[in-house]
């Protein structure tokens, strides 16, 4: 989603930084950025290692003289994509996941609200995910990280806005990149986990079987959740702050966990 809203706001005219973990990743999407006439530089960052954020922040400015938007974007799985159960979890486990979707946001939102503060004000965006609202079976780490994102969404817009920095995160549900399951080196796909299963299929796409209560008439994209990251990072949010919104999650926070049928109605209730 990262490539997706990078790409984006390139072709907006945004003078974009981006930075990966994997360094031919952040270099491929700046070209590509450069190539369609836009300015774009890449940079490799880990941003659990707050000196690697710090010179990152400080590039920005030195290249380009402010930083109005930060994407804090980074994010990393737990290990076996959730087969390990949660009490067999290593320390060493819990802070590979947490350095990244945890004490990444921090790390990030710290330096260029420091910038922020100095120029005038400025905008943070932060990906947190559903599962910071609700648990994903086999993923207790990367929950608690990102519960705690949406905690430093608060907290960051709260301290920072009498400086005009806001602070804003989407919880995508759906529509994520199938690349998360993937390894880091693997190529980007730019697909979500369903566009990839429908490709790999070589069906059509069947509403009925989105596990959400929408029934539409395509499968969620990460335009999806893009677009939101986007609506955040714009002035159309201006006058927002502290907010997190559950992209992409197909009206899934709209209904309870009891299941009911796709063809329930009182009647059948009734009858039973």
């Amino acid at each position: 989603m990262g490539r997706e809203c990078a790409l984006w706001w390139g072709d907006e005219g945004g003078t974009v930084v981006v930075t990966d973990l994997v360094e031919k990743r952040a270099f491929d999407v700046a070209h590509q950025i450069v190539d369609k006439g836009g300015a774009s530089i890449g940079i490799k960052v880990d941003v659990g290692v707050e000196a690697e954020v710090e010179l990152a922040v400080n590039r920005t400015v030195r290249e380009y003289g402010r930083l109005d938007i930060l994407f804090a974007n980074a994010g990393r799985t737990v290990e076996g994509f959730g087969s390990i159960p949660l009490e067999d979890l290593s320390e060493a486990q819990w802070d590979d996941v947490n350095d990244a979707v945890y004490k990444g946001v921090f790390f990030c939102g710290k330096h260029a609200a420091r910038v922020m503060k100095r120029h005038g004000g400025g905008n943070i965006v932060v990906t947190t995910s559903a599962g910071g609202l609700n648990a994903y079976p086999g993923f207790g780490p990367y929950c608690a990280g990102k519960a705690g994102a949406i905690g430093l969404v608060r907290s960051m817009a709260f301290d920072w806005g009498g400086y005009g920095i806001r602070v804003n995160g989407l919880a995508p549900t759906h529509g994520m990149s199938v690349n998360f399951a993937l390894p880091p080196d693997a190529e980007v796909l730019g697909l979500s986990y369903e566009e990839a299963a429908l490709a790999e299929s070589g069906g059509t796409w069947d509403p009925m079987t989105f596990p959400g209560p929408l029934k539409i008439g395509r499968p969620p994209s990460l335009r999806d959740n893009a677009a939101v990251a986007t609506f955040l990072a714009s002035d159309d949010s201006a006058y927002m702050s502290g907010v997190v919104i559950p992209s992409c999650d197909g009206g899934s926070f709209a209904r309870t966990s009891i299941a009911f049928p796709e063809t329930w109605s009182l009647d059948t209730e009734v009858s039973q």
